[in-house]
């Protein structure tokens, strides 16, 4: 599997949201119930949402943050180079300032890392989203 990235709105349709959330200048993970891996908040736009509400509603269901920055950072696509099969995203990156309790959902957890483990559900996108984020806010 590869991703791409590109300009927000740039491919103008989205089935994803991922939201790289920040909390005290460290990474903040989730922890799915049926999983022992760590992974962003994120899942999909349902109808009629926006990507933004997406992403805003996914990042309070998955870490129960209630006070936080959030602003778009880009565009992707994930999938096989080969068949050309994937789906498009809108990747967010959120500042979190409050996390209240964890809602009742599919994610058992919530941790903040120095760094991205090596143990992520998404090993062949979540580091490039991350690198692009690295790079986007030294610019």
């Amino acid at each position: 599997m590869i991703s791409r990235i590109y300009e927000v709105g740039y491919l103008k349709t989205y089935k994803y949201v991922v939201v790289l959330s920040t909390c005290c200048g460290k990474v903040m993970l989730s922890r799915h119930k049926q999983r022992s891996t760590w992974e962003t908040q994120g899942g999909h736009v349902e109808p009629g949402e926006t990507p933004m509400e997406a992403a805003r509603r996914e990042l309070y269901e998955e870490s129960g943050a209630t006070r936080y920055d959030i602003r778009a950072l880009c565009d992707y696509w994930a999938g096989d180079e080969i068949t050309g099969k994937g789906a498009t995203g809108m990747v967010f990156h959120a500042k979190i300032h409050e996390l209240g309790p964890m809602p009742e959902s599919e994610m058992a957890e919530v941790r903040l890392f120095d760094g991205l483990p090596e143990n992520l559900t998404y090993p062949a996108i979540t580091p490039e989203l991350y690198a692009y984020f690295v790079r986007e806010q030294g610019a």
